[in-house]
C-alpha cells in the first residue's frame, strides 16, 4: 500500500508555491498525497518565521502533529520552510517530534529526504539557502482555476524591520522563458487567472537583464491563450515605473489591480525603516497611478508602532489614509524580530499601543470600504465563482477588484446552475463591510 503524504503550507503564497512543488516530488515518486494531516502517514510542514504570529502558528502545528504522531496515527513528520531555515541551529534540538528538519535548499531534495526517514533516519540538513529552486513542476493546491507565478526567489531591499533577506537570501529572478514555459502549462491545463508575486515583483529581472523586466513579462504572459484574468502583487513604489502602468491600462488581461506596500507615509519613519518617500512622494505617486489606469483598485499594507513612531506620526499616517482613499488596505502592529536593524532601535513602542494604532487604521478603513461599496449599488460586474455557501443557499466568489485570500468576496445567487471557475455577470443589491451581495444577471 502507498505511504501517505499531507502537506501543511503556513504561510504566503510564495511558500504554497514551494509546497506545491514538494507535493509534485512526492506524487510523481509513488506517494499517496491527501490533504489532511491526519490521515497521513508522513506530515510536511512548510512553516513561516516572518513574524511573531506566524512562528507561533507554526510551532503550535508541528506540536499539534506531534501528539498526533505519540497516539500512532502520524509516523513521520518533516519540518522545513521559513521558520526552520531562520532557526537552524535550534530547530533540530527544539522539534524532537520532528524526523527531518531541513532548510530551504534541501526541499528540492524531498523525495530522497523521506525515503532516510522511513528507513528511521533521523535528517538534518541545511543545504545553502541560494539552492533554492526557483521553478519546477507543481501540484496546484488552490481553487482549479487560479494559481500564482512566483517569478523570483528572497529580496535585496533589506528593510530594517524584515529577516525576509537572511532567511531567503538575495533577489534572484526566474528567466522569462521559464516563467512563460509554466504559464503556459498552466494555462493549457484549466487555470485562467494567473496572480503574479515576488518579494519585490517590480525589481523582476533587474538581476538577469540589467534592468526590471515586469512590463515585458506581463505583455508576454497576456499572450498566452486560456488566461483570463492576470494580476501582479507586491509592487514597491519606488519602481512603478510609467511603462509598468501603460501596459497594466493597455492590456484587457491585466486586472486594474495594483498592490503598492508602503508601510507607512512619515518619511521619517520610512527613512529608518530604510523605505522610500514620504506623504507627499507617496500621494503623488498614487494620484499618478490613478490618472493612468482610470478605475484601478489600489492596494497597500502598512505597519504601526515601528521604533521611534510617536503619536503625532501615527495620526500624520491616519491623516494620510483618509486622504488617500485606498482601495483595499491590510494594518499590521510591528512585530520585533530578532537579527533584524529595527531589533535594538531606540524608542521601541509597546506591542499594546502599537496594535491599539493598527486597530484604528483598520476602523478607518473599514469605513472607506463601506463607502466604496455602497458606490457599487446596482452596478454590473464580472465574477469568478468560488464555490456555493450551503449555509446561506448562495454562490460566492471574486470580482476583478478583489485578489485571492485576501481581499472581499461578492454573495450571490443564481437561477441557473454553476461550475466553480465560471464567469458571470452580476448585479450588485447589497453590500457588506468588505464584501458584496448580488445576483447572476440572466
Amino acid at each position: 500500500m502507498a505511504i501517505k503524504v499531507g502537506m501543511v503550507s503556513l504561510g504566503c503564497s510564495k511558500n504554497l508555491v514551494d509546497s506545491e512543488r514538494m507535493l509534485y516530488k512526492l506524487r510523481s515518486h509513488g506517494y499517496k498525497l491527501v490533504t489532511e494531516p491526519g490521515l497521513a502517514d508522513v506530515a510536511v510542514v512548510n512553516t513561516c518565521g516572518f513574524i511573531k504570529a506566524a512562528k507561533e502558528e507554526a510551532i503550535e502545528t508541528i506540536l499539534e502533529l506531534g501528539k498526533l504522531k505519540e497516539e500512532g496515527s502520524l509516523k513521520k513528520i518533516i519540518i522545513t520552510g521559513c521558520l526552520v531555515e531562520r532557526y537552524k541551529e535550534e530547530a533540530a534540538a527544539q522539534f524532537p517530534e520532528a524526523d527531518a528538519v531541513i532548510g530551504i535548499g534541501d526541499t528540492k531534495d524531498i523525495v530522497d529526504i523521506l525515503d532516510h526517514v522511513l528507513a528511521d533516519e533521523r535528517v538534518v540538513r541545511f543545504a545553502p539557502k541560494l539552492d533554492a529552486e526557483l521553478c519546477g513542476e507543481r501540484i496546484i493546491s488552490t481553487l482549479p482555476f487560479f494559481t500564482y507565478l512566483k517569478v523570483a526567489e528572497g529580496c535585496s531591499n533589506c528593510c530594517t524591520y524584515c529577516a525576509i533577506p537572511m532567511i531567503r537570501g538575495k533577489f534572484r529572478s526566474v528567466p522569462m522563458e521559464k516563467l512563460i514555459e509554466e504559464a503556459r502549462f498552466l494555462a493549457d491545463n484549466g487555470v485562467t487567472e494567473l496572480v503574479v508575486i515576488a518579494q519585490d515583483t517590480a525589481q523582476y529581472g533587474k538581476d538577469l537583464y540589467g534592468e526590471p523586466k515586469l512590463a515585458e513579462l506581463l505583455t508576454e504572459l497576456c499572450k498566452i491563450d486560456g488566461l483570463r484574468w492576470i494580476r501582479t502583487l507586491y509592487c514597491y513604489p519606488e519602481r512603478i515605473t510609467d511603462e509598468l502602468l501603460d501596459v497594466i491600462a493597455r492590456e484587457e488581461k491585466l486586472v486594474k489591480y495594483l498592490e503598492v506596500p508602503i508601510q507607512h507615509c512619515s518619511g521619517d519613519i520610512l527613512s529608518s525603516m530604510n523605505r522610500w518617500g514620504d506623504a507627499e512622494k507617496l500621494e503623488a505617486l498614487f494620484a499618478h497611478i490613478r490618472e493612468k489606469i482610470p478605475g484601478v483598485v489600489l492596494r497597500t499594507t502598512l505597519i504601526t508602532g515601528f521604533p521611534g513612531e510617536t503619536e503625532e506620526q501615527f495620526e500624520e499616517l491616519a491623516e494620510f489614509v483618509k486622504r488617500v482613499r485606498f482601495d483595499r488596505l491590510g494594518c499590521f502592529a510591528y512585530s520585533r524580530e530578532e537579527g533584524t536593524k529595527a531589533y535594538d532601535m531606540p524608542g521601541q513602542v509597546d506591542e499594546e499601543t502599537a496594535a491599539h494604532r493598527a486597530d484604528i487604521i483598520m476602523e478607518q478603513q473599514m469605513l472607506i470600504s463601506c463607502e466604496n461599496n455602497e458606490k457599487l449599488m446596482g452596478e454590473e460586474l464580472e465574477a469568478v465563482v468560488e464555490g456555493f455557501d450551503k449555509f446561506g443557499e448562495c454562490w460566492f466568489g471574486r470580482t476583478r477588484l478583489d485578489a485571492p485570500d485576501i481581499d472581499g468576496k461578492v454573495f450571490f445567487t443564481s437561477e441557473k446552475p454553476l461550475e466553480i471557475g465560471d464567469h458571470v455577470r452580476i448585479r450588485i443589491t447589497d453590500t457588506l463591510d468588505y464584501d458584496l451581495i448580488g445576483e447572476v444577471i440572466k
